[in-house]
């Protein structure tokens, strides 16, 4: 499932080409994705302008000059993909609509905008902005990693009482925003602690240091545009290429990279998820 990195750069891949900008027509092809699409969602969308995109955890947050907000969950295979702009020389034209393409939005320029999800476990809602942090997807969540309200002192209180692995507790979204299984295996590998260590029994300073190391690995993975592992496309089609880059995650077997290690890279289960860590160098 597409982690913080791939969201925001789909999120920023949309920007040009929606935000300021009206929906001239939406198509809703279908009832429902992962749940029903909200009533009249193709009329609600129509019209409307696209104010601001945002992102808020794994969501992207179309702000519309309606005084509504139209949430998007990519899911498992959800896809934003731009057609009918040109880029240099090239003219990306529109495509008959396929069979997965569930919602389609044609901007007022000739730009279009298809949400595709083979799978559908994706999702769409539409939401009163003014309460749109109260939405029931939304309430609850924790900081964003790249937030002012996320700092050492916050990660080091949220982890102090925690009774369970530190790999469950940094995947908590009420903890920190936006973290999946990918990037937390990748986070605790550079600060060389075990996945398997209970949170609340990590030496302060250890805590702290996570912070900095949690901006750094995200920020590498928005500028490789995202992991794709499976369905994941940014809004031009193109893949992701941080996974190039991954030290432990999808690795079992494979020598450490940490300087002067020697050990190699295990796979184990927790809570129904692959970790992957180095035993001997991640304590």
């Amino acid at each position: 499932m597409p982690e913080l990195p791939e969201v925001e750069t789909v999120r920023r891949g949309l920007v040009p080409v929606m935000e300021g900008r009206v929906i001239a027509q939406a198509d809703v092809r279908r009832p429902d994705l992962r749940w029903p699409l909200p009533d009249r969602m193709a009329e609600r969308l129509t019209g409307a302008r696209v104010e601001r995109l945002r992102r808020r955890s794994k969501y992207i947050l179309a702000d519309l000059s309606t005084g509504e907000t139209l949430l998007i969950h990519l899911g498992m295979s959800g896809r934003m993909l731009i057609s009918g702009r040109t880029v240099g020389q090239f003219h990306h034209a529109h495509s008959a609509p396929a069979k997965h393409d569930h919602v389609i939005l044609d901007m007022a320029d000739g730009i279009r905008v298809t949400f595709n999800d083979a799978r559908r476990f994706g999702m769409m809602d539409l939401m009163p902005t003014a309460t749109a942090d109260a939405h029931w997807l939304m309430a609850g969540i924790g900081p964003e990693p790249f937030g002012n309200d996320f700092h050492e002192d916050y990660l080091v209180g949220a982890l102090s009482r925690r009774r369970t692995p530190v790999k469950a507790a940094l995947l908590d979204q009420r903890i920190v925003a936006g973290l999946g299984n990918i990037y937390v295996s990748e986070v605790l590998h550079r600060a060389g602690i075990s996945p398997k260590r209970l949170a609340g029994r990590i030496a302060a300073p250890r805590v702290a240091g996570l912070v900095p190391i949690i901006r750094d690995v995200l920020s590498e993975a928005i500028e490789a545009g995202g992991s794709s592992l499976r369905d994941y496309r940014q809004t031009d089609g193109e893949l992701g290429y941080f996974h190039h880059r991954f030290r432990v995650y999808d690795r079992e077997y494979a020598p450490c990279p940490t300087t002067g290690c020697g050990g190699s890279i295990r796979r184990i289960v927790q809570s129904g998820r692959s970790s992957y860590y180095c035993p001997l160098c991640q304590r």
